[in-house]
């Protein structure tokens, strides 16, 4: 008589999570270069846009629980999200008018917060644990200070700064405050993150045709146009 085991298989990911890059362990030589980090960035937000949008013609998807220690990193660092076990599968035609958008905007809004968050933690360096609480209230405070501070180089990871990468870090350090504000209905959608994101790169004329997903207002599943946004899920 034999057993059955279920088993999770994933694909190798060669560089390990987001987390471990931007948090070594004391001794560990780990440097996540601007251009790298800004990949990640650029990656996880089309990801995250196509599946708030376009994974397909009838449901949504909402991974609600973003972190840089579900984002992994293959052998390119092109991010994979991971850890979809708290993410839920939303169907527009089969809910009602009301509730249900409601409940799509309350879940896509929090996505839209915990992916301004890992672009605090890339832009900053500073773990996240140490930006929130359960009420968001260290963050809220956070950003506060960071917003009136004349001393907001001093919030960069230090590692970034003087680089040739200032105007775009800021650019997208104010894409970040958008995404955590304390009113989710002021927070961006994640396909209009990905089009400002997107047009940075263009204007530093670093974005190359894999990038290309948005045309006319709509970001195309990768099955028909552009790279292929993999999602690791478990």
């Amino acid at each position: 008589m034999t057993s059955k085991h279920w088993l999770l298989v994933y694909k190798y990911m060669p560089n390990g999570n987001l987390y471990d890059w931007l948090h070594p362990m004391e001794g560990q030589a780990k440097i996540m270069e601007w251009t790298v980090r800004f990949k990640v960035a650029i990656g996880l937000a089309r990801g995250l846009a196509w599946l708030h949008q376009d994974c397909s013609s009838t449901i949504r998807v909402f991974h609600l629980n973003i972190s840089s220690k579900c984002i992994l990193l293959d052998q390119d660092f092109e991010p994979k999200l991971s850890n979809f076990g708290e993410a839920i599968i939303v169907n527009p035609t089969n809910t009602s008018s009301v509730n249900g958008d409601f409940w799509d905007t309350a879940f896509a809004k929090e996505d839209v917060y915990g992916f301004g968050v890992v672009l605090l933690e890339l832009i900053t360096g500073v773990d996240s644990s140490r930006m929130t609480d359960s009420s968001n209230s260290l963050l809220n405070e956070w950003i506060s200070h960071l917003l009136t501070s004349s001393k907001i180089y001093d919030a960069i990871d230090k590692s970034l700064v003087g680089q040739g990468f200032d105007d775009e870090i800021f650019q997208l350090l104010k894409v970040a405050c958008q995404c955590v504000d304390s009113i989710p209905d002021r927070r961006p959608t994640m396909h209009q993150v990905y089009k400002d994101i997107r047009a940075m790169r263009e204007r530093c004329r670093q974005i190359d045709d894999s990038e290309i997903l948005v045309q006319q207002h709509e970001i195309y599943p990768p099955s028909s146009k552009g790279k292929s946004v993999e999602i690791e899920m478990a």
